[in-house]
């Protein structure tokens, strides 16, 4: 079969997380520049290769004074690091909608593996002719693997961000001519 290139479509695309705050309550996020590819066998998404990158400047917790702490050296250290990288290392098709997409994640200067669910909604033509397939993507990362250590202790002696990132996508992309 022949290799099929896949593209972002970043208009029906978005990559969101959720973390604790005071272990009550969770801080929603954003990353608004990122980049998605794929490369299939056909139309077929198990064994493909996919590859994701974001840009640390394009984080949006809608709070500026936040997003500035986030992208300082205490967590992302953007000046050093400004990206974060995924390289797909496996695909396993578990059913025909459900995968899981396991690969590297580097954040900041470190590499650890990670899986994801991959929900896979589909191959549709839109109305202008172009092939799209959608996924939804979750997962969870300790953000302390990747050297993302900062926290503060409450006043009642909890931890002010919890370690878990709870990570969830939606990505549409479109097939290459």
């Amino acid at each position: 079969m022949s290799t099929t290139k896949w593209a972002l479509d970043p208009t029906h695309s978005e990559i969101n997380f959720k973390i604790k705050h005071m272990m009550i309550s969770n801080v929603t996020g954003s990353f608004t520049n990122f980049n998605v590819t794929a490369e299939t066998d056909g139309d077929n998404f198990a064994n493909s290769k996919v590859s994701f990158t974001t840009d640390v400047n394009s984080i949006n917790t809608n709070n500026e004074q936040r997003d500035g702490h986030l992208k300082s050296a205490d967590f992302f250290d953007m000046e050093k690091y400004p990206q974060i990288k995924f390289e797909g290392t496996k695909i396993e098709k578990q059913s025909d909608e459900e995968y899981a997409l396991h690969g590297n994640l580097t954040i900041r200067d470190v590499t650890k593996p990670v899986s994801l669910k991959a929900d896979f909604g589909g191959i549709a033509k839109d109305p202008y002719g172009n092939i799209k397939a959608g996924f939804t993507l979750d997962g969870k990362i300790n953000r302390k693997d990747f050297g993302l250590t900062w926290n503060a202790a409450t006043e009642a002696g909890g931890l002010l961000v919890s370690e878990d990132l709870k990570v969830q996508a939606e990505i549409q992309l479109v097939k290459q001519a």
